[in-house]
């Protein structure tokens, strides 16, 4: 009897043994499909890396008649093109300097904010640091092109002026506007930014000051060894130097300090997974970008030697100071793409790039432009140099340390904003009441 019981547990246990087999499989599929779904769904959200070079390297293929479109149709700005031939029209036609100063201006201002979307668009195919810089140096080759121009015409105080109100417009007003609107968004805290990187600027900034400061100083004390050869010789030997800097400072940017210096710092991990993995799909292709960039900089050009010559005619007719059109006009105009991105960015609370905007562009105009113009000037036999005079130049130096001072917490807010944008209007009617001894 007992014999015929052994093999029917014998089997029993093995049947139980194949269902448990079969349960411990159930189990495992269902971990596995639960991993599968969790890594799919991390996936679709962007958490994992693998989704970045793909997102990354999707350009689009655009007709002509459709980058057209996005590019020139696409912004309201753009209603104020035409005024750029009708500035060229008015020049052949009836020759008012005043008519074609201001047609001229307007005209300038949507193709500036157009050379920072090229660049935007462009700065999708070359990464965050690359981008950043990319943006700063097209955001001023307005500027660039408008000096080169003056100082063709040998109008070396137009040339002083705008490249001294462009630092003073991008530190001040551009800065302001970002941190105030910034601030108003969230109003509740104090945005981040990164401070290490912000005290470096400021460094720049301070040395840009000590090279445009000392010649003045020198003029002023009198005490050149060699009179009217010293301050021009310290100028062009203080550029090259100025010009050497600005090399070590892309280079430290871009390879020192490779890990994204323009990424926003957040205190909470989701923020910042969204500041830093926000990211919008290219409109135009990397070609495209560069074609419209050559487009609207020749554009620019041509514009440009229009504006320059109806300043003196302007200035006349409406009875303003030529420093307060080029400190003051020119510079909101040539820094309309700045602008736009600075404010844009810190209402994205990403104030790490606006400040890559606002202060790289001042650190770029003081630190390559404004040396650059001095060896062009130079090559060109134009007496350019670094003297900005006494008064523009102890009003650069205040206007640094100002704003070194705000960066120095590495937080910002709406009123912060508001000062700096305070501090702007008192140099703005500073220039509207200050008489250039050069004009008289």
């Amino acid at each position: 009897m007992s014999h015929c019981k052994l093999p029917a547990l014998i089997e029993a246990q093995v049947e139980m043994g194949s269902v448990n087999e079969l349960e411990h499989k159930s189990l495992f599929r269902k971990e596995e499909d639960a991993t599968q779904a969790k890594a799919a769904s991390l996936m679709e959200q962007g958490s994992l890396s693998l989704s970045f070079p793909e997102h990354a390297t999707k350009s689009p293929k655009n007709s002509v008649l459709r980058s057209i479109k996005i590019v020139i149709f696409s912004n309201k700005l753009n209603m104020l093109l035409p005024f750029g031939p009708l500035a060229i029209l008015v020049h052949y036609m009836i020759d008012s300097k005043g008519w074609v100063f201001l047609l001229s201006l307007i005209g300038i201002t949507p193709l500036a904010e157009r050379l920072g979307y090229a660049t935007e668009q462009l700065a999708f195919y070359t990464g965050p640091t690359v981008g950043g810089l990319l943006n700063a140096t097209f955001g001023n080759v307005t500027e660039l092109i408008i000096s080169i121009f003056a100082l063709k015409n040998g109008m070396i105080r137009v040339v002083q002026l705008t490249l001294l109100g462009s630092i003073l417009s991008n530190m001040l007003l551009v800065l302001g506007c970002a941190f105030f609107c910034g601030g108003l968004v969230f109003y509740q805290k104090d945005q981040v930014f990164d401070k290490g990187i912000a005290v470096v600027n400021s460094g720049l900034l301070l040395m840009a000051v000590m090279g445009i400061l000392f010649p003045a100083v020198l003029h002023y004390t009198h005490s050149e060894v060699h009179a009217g050869s010293s301050e021009m010789a310290l100028s062009r030997f203080s550029s090259c130097i100025m010009l050497i800097a600005y090399a070590a400072y892309l280079f430290f940017q871009l390879k020192s300090q490779s890990n994204n210096s323009y990424c926003p710092l957040e205190e909470e991990t989701n923020q910042n997974e969204e500041a830093c993995g926000e990211d919008e799909d290219p409109e135009i292709s990397k070609w495209e970008a560069i074609i419209w960039l050559s487009i609207l900089t020749a554009w620019v050009s041509l514009l440009s030697g229009y504006l320059v010559d109806a300043i003196e005619g302007a200035s006349v007719s409406w009875n303003i100071p030529i420093a307060f059109i080029s400190v003051i006009l020119l510079p909101i105009v040539g820094n309309a793409a700045e602008h736009a991105g600075a404010i844009m960015f810190a209402m994205k609370d990403k104030l790490d790039l606006s400040l890559g905007v606002a202060i790289g562009s001042s650190i770029q105009i003081s630190m390559f432009v404004v040396p650059f113009c001095v060896v062009i000037g130079w090559m060109m036999g134009e007496q350019m140099d670094l003297n900005f005079q006494l008064f523009e130049t102890a009003m650069l130096f205040i206007t640094v340390i100002v704003v070194a001072f705000f960066l120095q917490e590495g937080t910002s807010n709406y009123f912060k904003g508001l000062m700096l944008i305070l501090c702007y209007l008192i140099v703005a009617a500073s220039f509207f009441v200050h008489e250039d001894p050069h004009e008289g």
